[in-house]
C-alpha cells in the first residue's frame, strides 16, 4: 500500500512538473524549433552519461531501435507545435488546446489497437469540440495558437498509444533515450527545411541568451529526462485509468502556475475558462466512465 501511495504521489508529481514545461517555452527566447532542437540535444546526452555511468543496455535490437526513433520524430514535432502555441498565443490557451489528448487518445486506440469505438468516447468528444468552440468564440485572436495545442495534442495521443506497447518489453531509461535522438534527428531535418520553405521572414536562430541556456538545461534534465522516464516506469504498475486521470490535471497545474508567474497577461476572457473548464469535465469524466464499464463487465450476473 506504501508504494502505491508513493507511486501515486511521483505521478502527481510529475504532471506538476510538465505543467510548467509550457512557462518555460514562453520565458525562453528562442523560437519552438531551436527550443525543441536543444532541448532533445541537452536530453539524450544527459540520458547518455547517466545510463553509461549507471551501465545500462544500449542494445534492444536494431528493429526496435527504428521503431523508437520513429516514436521520437512524433515526440519532436509534437514539441515544436506545443510551444509555437506558447510563443503565437498564451500559456492558457495552448494547455486548454493540450487538454484534447484524451478525445484524441479515444479516437487512435480504437484505429490503432482495431478496437470497436465506444459510443460514450464519442459523446465525450462531442462535449470537447462544443468546449473548443466556445473558446474559439471568445479568443478569435488566439485562433492560430489553439490550433496548434490541438495538433500537438493528436501527436501526443498518437505517441502516448505507441509508447505503451514499447513499455512492457524494455527499459524505460532506453526508450527515452532513442525517443530523444530521435525527436533530435527529426527536428534537425525539419528545421533547415522550415527555413527553406517556411515564411520568407524566418531566419534559423541557435544563439540564446545566457538565461535561454539555463532555462533549456532545466526543461532537459527536470522537465524532460526525469518525468518522461519515471511516466513509463509507472506504465509498468499504476493502471492506465489512473495514469490517464492524474495526466488530465496538467492544464489545471499549468494555467495555475502561468496566472500566477505571469499574472495579466494570462488572464483570459470567461468564455475562455468556461469553453476550458467544458473540456476538463469531460475529460476528467471519461476514465471514470470507462471503469465503470468495465466494473460492469467483471461483475457475475445475479
Amino acid at each position: 500500500m506504501k508504494g502505491r501511495l508513493q507511486d501515486y504521489l511521483l505521478l502527481h508529481f510529475i504532471v506538476f512538473i510538465w505543467g510548467f514545461t509550457a512557462i518555460l517555452g514562453k520565458l525562453i527566447e528562442i523560437g519552438a524549433l531551436e527550443l525543441v532542437l536543444y532541448r532533445t540535444l541537452f536530453a539524450f546526452i544527459i540520458l547518455g552519461v547517466f545510463m553509461t555511468v549507471k551501465k545500462r543496455d544500449f542494445v534492444i535490437g536494431k528493429k526496435e531501435i527504428y521503431k523508437i526513433l520513429g516514436t521520437g520524430v512524433i515526440i519532436g514535432l509534437h514539441w515544436i507545435f506545443f510551444f509555437a502555441s506558447t510563443k503565437v498565443a498564451t500559456v492558457s490557451v495552448c494547455l486548454a488546446g493540450m487538454a484534447t489528448a484524451t478525445l484524441w487518445t479515444s479516437i487512435l486506440e480504437p484505429l490503432i489497437g482495431r478496437r470497436r469505438v465506444r459510443l460514450f468516447e464519442v459523446l465525450l468528444g462531442l462535449i470537447i469540440i462544443l468546449g473548443l468552440y466556445i473558446i474559439f468564440k471568445f479568443e478569435f485572436n488566439h485562433l492560430l495558437g489553439l490550433i496548434f495545442a490541438v495538433f500537438s495534442a493528436f501527436l501526443a495521443a498518437l505517441f502516448l498509444v505507441i509508447n505503451s506497447r514499447f513499455a512492457v518489453k524494455h527499459d524505460h531509461y532506453t526508450i527515452t533515450f532513442y525517443e530523444m535522438v530521435g525527436a533530435f534527428l527529426g527536428t534537425a531535418v525539419f528545421l533547415p527545411a522550415y527555413a527553406f520553405w517556411g515564411p520568407d521572414d524566418y531566419t534559423i536562430n541557435l544563439v540564446g541568451s545566457n538565461m535561454d541556456y539555463l532555462y533549456l538545461l532545466i526543461l532537459a534534465s527536470i522537465c524532460t529526462v526525469y518525468p518522461f522516464s519515471i511516466s513509463v516506469e509507472l506504465m509498468k504498475r499504476l493502471t492506465v485509468f489512473s495514469i490517464n486521470l492524474t495526466i488530465n490535471l496538467e492544464p489545471v497545474y499549468g494555467i495555475i502556475l502561468a496566472v500566477i508567474i505571469f499574472k495579466d497577461k494570462e488572464r483570459m476572457s470567461e468564455g475562455f475558462y468556461l469553453g476550458t473548464l467544458i473540456i476538463l469535465l469531460a475529460v476528467i469524466t471519461h476514465p471514470f466512465i470507462q471503469r465503470y464499464r468495465s466494473q460492469r463487465r467483471l461483475k457475475p450476473p445475479a
